[in-house]
């Protein structure tokens, strides 16, 4: 595999060799300077957090160098094209490319322009695809679970339309075989094509938590909504909201993932979040052993 785009059709084998090969640095494996030498650099045309940081540790710790990109502070705020700019950065004799863009295909499109050796790793396009938030959920639901992706009940809560978080979860749970995933949203936040094929989709919560291993539950993305797709943030977390109350209808050993910034008490309560069932840190520190496995993979 050249670069990591979606996670759309990858080999089960390839994403279990990566999470074993993750499972491994969150051990605390010794860590070889396989990207020593190597430049990476962050493009990131969106904001971001947890993704942008962790991708910066997981390259340094494999003894990268590491460049940021910062699209406010750059050439495209006087008109320079994305492909234009990649190019550039390119020419500079920078080998890894960290691409999080707001239009889908964008970073698929910047692929296609890659000179041989050049990898490029989808940080996010649209609402199409973040496939290392997939590789790092499934590898936070090996550890929390105990169990064999195949066996788990997974309920995906929430904002699923504009979601590539979604995308990318459910790639990976029917490439790992998952047998039961439940889809849970408003009517109006449910996508109208394939996404949600082999899925069992309701419109009804306690439905979809009833003895849930693990509810994957995802951010109301109001910044890529229209408006009236909702009637409130008030009325979201009646209908839609992860509770302690609501969770009771999971299964007492039940897990909670959120992809995060969360959106508190909107789709999740504090003391869902912050409780003993929350795996929304775990989330964030297995990402760094993630995308340590990727960069390894791709650029190693």
């Amino acid at each position: 595999m050249d670069h990591l785009l979606t996670l759309q059709d990858v080999p089960r084998a390839w994403i279990e060799a990566l999470l074993d090969r993750a499972q491994a640095f969150a051990d605390g494996v010794a860590v070889p300077p396989a990207l020593g030498g190597v430049a990476v650099c962050t493009l990131f045309f969106e904001p971001s957090t947890r993704t942008r940081l962790s991708f910066d540790l997981a390259a340094q710790r494999l003894g990268a160098h590491v460049l940021h990109f910062d699209a406010a502070s750059s050439s495209t705020t006087k008109g320079e094209t994305a492909a234009d700019t990649f190019r550039t950065i390119e020419a500079m004799g920078v080998r890894g490319f960290v691409v999080r863009h707001r239009e889908d295909g964008a970073v698929a499109a910047l692929a296609a322009l890659a000179a041989p050796g050049t990898a490029l790793v989808n940080a996010g396009d649209g609402r199409s695809a973040h496939p290392t938030q997939g590789l790092l959920d499934m590898l936070t639901i090996r550890q929390a679970t105990g169990r064999a992706i195949a066996d788990c009940r997974v309920a995906i809560v929430g904002d699923i339309l504009h979601s590539r978080v979604a995308r990318s979860d459910l790639h990976a749970l029917r490439a790992l075989g998952c047998r039961d995933i439940r889809a849970c949203a408003p009517a109006s936040l449910l996508p109208r094509d394939a996404t949600l094929d082999g899925c069992a989709v309701t419109q009804d919560l306690d439905a979809a938590l009833d003895g849930a291993d693990v509810v994957m539950t995802l951010r109301l993305q109001r910044e890529r909504m229209q408006d009236g797709l909702v009637d409130s943030l008030e009325a979201y977390h009646a209908g839609y909201g992860i509770t302690e109350a609501r969770l009771s209808r999971a299964a007492a050993h039940a897990v909670v993932l959120h992809p995060g910034p969360i959106n508190r008490g909107v789709e999740i309560s504090d003391a869902v979040a912050d409780g003993p069932r929350s795996r929304i840190l775990a989330q964030v520190r297995n990402g760094v052993a993630v995308r340590m496995a990727v960069l390894e993979a791709l650029l190693g």
